[in-house]
């Protein structure tokens, strides 16, 4: 099920559970780009080549050298990179175990499971595997030089410390100094917000990847997009509350998103090593992976393995 597609024995996959062919040799010549994608020979050179339709695709102009792996949410990479240079485990599922757990409690509290409504429960893991667990694993993935990682990793660790802040009751006072019918939790709205804008800018590297990664982000920011409404709606819909139906739908899509994290956290711990079966991650058609799909199938002569 899975194997390093290697040019030699030197070769290193950090991450041996990815599907057949995850590891590809880029290709810096017109002509070797052509002698792997037979389709293309006679295209002109600036031409760009099929990315199954895809509007948003780019050529990459950088030279990656040698080997690169595939986009692999287990490793919170949504990009083609290299195997990182030192021997560093992956801090990956680390941080989507840490994101997964918080947002699973959060959630159900939010969709009135039991009859819950007060989110204290959440403070401690949210101060704790949520928010210091996933800064530390995006400060590995810096270490790494995994940016797109360390970056969302990070910040979504500093997310979950600070609504733990916001939400400590008597703690910090700070819903103690909005006075006004519903003004906190418009407030805690437009925090909420900035988070969906953030998310869905994240969500946009994404869309290379693979479905699990980009499904995850996806259900974050619609997660965001709905709780920051229905808590802004606080002012306006005459209950001095967050509107309770759109709470419940952010609810809702947090549940998803928290098991899309642990799927993705699986991902990157499940190998040959340890694991009987391999975690699906279903690659876009018209990722790298996917055009290497496509290729083996015009091509079954190459003895391509897909």
């Amino acid at each position: 099920m899975a194997s390093t597609a290697s040019s030699s024995s030197t070769d290193y996959n950090p991450h041996p559970n990815q599907q057949d062919g995850d590891t590809i040799q880029q290709q810096t010549s017109t002509t070797d780009y052509a002698t792997q994608y037979p389709s293309a020979q006679h295209k002109p050179q600036h031409t760009n080549p099929d990315y199954g339709g895809n509007p948003l695709a780019h050529i990459l102009t950088a030279d990656y050298g040698d080997q690169r792996l595939q986009a692999f949410g287990g490793a919170f990479q949504p990009g083609l990179y290299k195997p990182p240079a030192r021997n560093f485990a992956n801090p990956a599922p680390l941080g989507l175990a840490g994101f997964a757990l918080t947002t699973f409690l959060l959630s159900l509290i939010n969709l009135g499971t039991c009859d819950i409504s007060g989110p204290s429960l959440v403070i401690a893991p949210a101060m704790a595997y949520g928010g210091l667990v996933q800064l530390l694993a995006g400060m590995w993935e810096v270490a790494i030089g995994n940016t797109f990682g360390g970056t969302a990793l990070s910040s979504y660790g500093g997310f979950w410390i600070g609504t733990a802040i916001i939400l400590t009751p008597g703690g910090f006072q700070i819903a103690e100094q909005y006075t006004g019918t519903g003004d906190f939790d418009a407030a805690f709205g437009f925090y909420l917000m900035g988070w969906f804008i953030f998310t869905f800018m994240v969500w946009l590297c994404t869309l290379k990847s693979t479905v699990a990664f980009s499904s995850l982000i996806l259900f974050v920011w619609l997660t965001f997009l709905l709780l920051g409404i229905g808590y802004m709606e606080a002012q306006t819909n005459g209950t001095g509350a967050p509107t309770v139906a759109l709470i419940r739908a952010g609810g809702a899509t947090g549940i998803i998103a928290a098991f899309l994290a642990w799927w993705n956290m699986l991902a990157g711990l499940a190998d040959p090593a340890n694991s009987f079966f391999l975690v699906p991650v279903f690659h876009f058609p018209w990722s790298e992976k996917g055009r290497a799909i496509r290729e083996a199938k015009k091509n079954p002569e190459n003895g391509e393995h897909v």
